[in-house]
């Protein structure tokens, strides 16, 4: 086999039908959509009809969702915007500290504007600790940011109690829900969420092409300056071509999203049997249940995650050791040590992210070469050596 991939979580394949209804966009329908003219016309009219198609999923009006380049753009607007929209009211932040980098970085620049940032903690399975969280909650606290669902451990937060709780003090709530999109039922209003960052690239769309959804009534400073594109809000001319996508790919995430899920989490359980019947002395991150249903996130005691990666992608599998954006470090994963885990074990994870293209025969192989790697790699371990030794203590 060749080119076996199990990396949905950093990206995924563009779905055949949604670059189909791309393609008029960039050739016939290439026009500018804030022209007048028809080509112009309908082009605009392509891009209010995804508008509305995102809308429609996440259950609010089109005129509160704006396009953005993808999910990081989609947080710097809100967090930053939120914040300096806001400083009149105070300039206390919440988050937590297994954000994604365009989170956790945005905030810190934030710091250095004077504004202050909490990090809550999380517990062993990654989720967000409620109390500590209204406990860090003052009169100058104007925004909570907390991701629905982790990029590395695929743990899904208490969103709904967070909504709440920022709405019982009037702090606006934004979430990072890039990796959710796609994968799980957002409603923002039952939901109470004021601010959602998303990303077509994650749910078989395009890249280059993300979305923010800012309630109405909420005041955030622009991001981008230049023309009026967006309601004023993110200059530039509009991915016309990339929009559509992203409409066509969240209509098509949605339209059959249980059978989705249940065939994806049926490979990611019998992915994870596999591995704890097959090798010892693993670890698996992450809540069990409340969990994005194509992740999988295992420790391999007494090896390197560097060294599984290269091993797997010469066998043609394409899989992660943590973030996408995070994966040419060589320091542990900062979720995997929010976690509790001591850098050894960090450093041996394996993210593996199945999705709708995958199959029993894929995730076969994968199991079979895994076995062999670890295998291998622990014999090379001066640490396994010892453990050995030790009489496996």
């Amino acid at each position: 086999m060749e080119n076996i991939y199990f990396d949905n979580a950093a990206t995924t394949r563009l779905d055949d039908k949604v670059l189909e209804e791309m393609v008029p966009y960039l050739k016939e329908n290439y026009g500018n959509a804030s022209a007048i003219y028809k080509l112009g016309r309908e082009a605009r009219k392509a891009v209010e009809e995804s508008r509305e198609k995102i809308a429609k999923i996440l259950n609010c009006k089109p005129n509160e969702i704006y396009f953005t380049a993808g999910g990081s753009e989609s947080d710097n607007t809100a967090i930053k915007g939120i914040a300096r929209a806001n400083r009149k009211k105070g300039n206390h932040i919440i988050t937590s500290k297994i954000e994604h980098p365009a989170v956790l970085e945005t905030c810190r620049e934030l710091e250095k504007e004077g504004f202050e940032v909490s990090y809550i903690s999380v517990d062993e399975n990654g989720i967000l600790n409620l109390e500590e969280l209204k406990n860090a909650i003052k009169p100058t606290t104007i925004l909570i940011t907390v991701m629905f669902a982790n990029n590395e451990i695929g743990t899904i937060q208490p969103i709904e109690e967070i909504g709440k709780i920022a709405k019982e003090n009037n702090i606006y709530f934004h979430t990072d829900a890039v990796q959710a999109v796609g994968s799980l039922e957002i409603d923002v209003e039952k939901l109470n969420i004021d601010s959602l960052s998303m990303s077509g690239h994650k749910f078989y769309g395009p890249k280059g092409i993300g979305a923010l959804y800012v309630k109405t009534g909420v005041q955030f400073d622009k991001f981008i300056s230049g023309g009026h594109q967006e309601r004023n809000k993110r200059a530039g001319t509009e991915n016309v071509a990339g929009i559509v996508g992203m409409g066509k790919a969240i209509e098509l995430a949605y339209e059959n999203l249980e059978e989705h899920n249940k065939k994806i989490k049926e490979l990611r359980d019998y992915y994870i049997e596999q591995v704890k019947e097959k090798i010892p002395y693993i670890k698996i991150n992450g809540d069990l249940e409340k969990r994005l249903p194509g992740n999988s996130n295992i420790s391999f005691r007494f090896i390197e995650g560097e060294g599984l990666l290269l091993n797997l992608d010469l066998k043609g599998i394409c899989a992660s050791s943590g973030s996408a954006c995070t994966s040419g470090s060589l320091d542990p994963s900062h979720v995997l040590l929010a976690i509790g885990l001591p850098h050894e074990i960090a450093h041996g994870s394996l993210r593996i992210s199945i999705g709708k293209y995958n199959t029993r025969e894929e995730v076969d192989y994968l199991v079979e070469n895994l076995v062999e790697i670890v295998n291998r790699l622990r014999e090379m371990s001066p640490l396994w050596e010892k453990f050995i030794e030790e009489g496996n203590k």
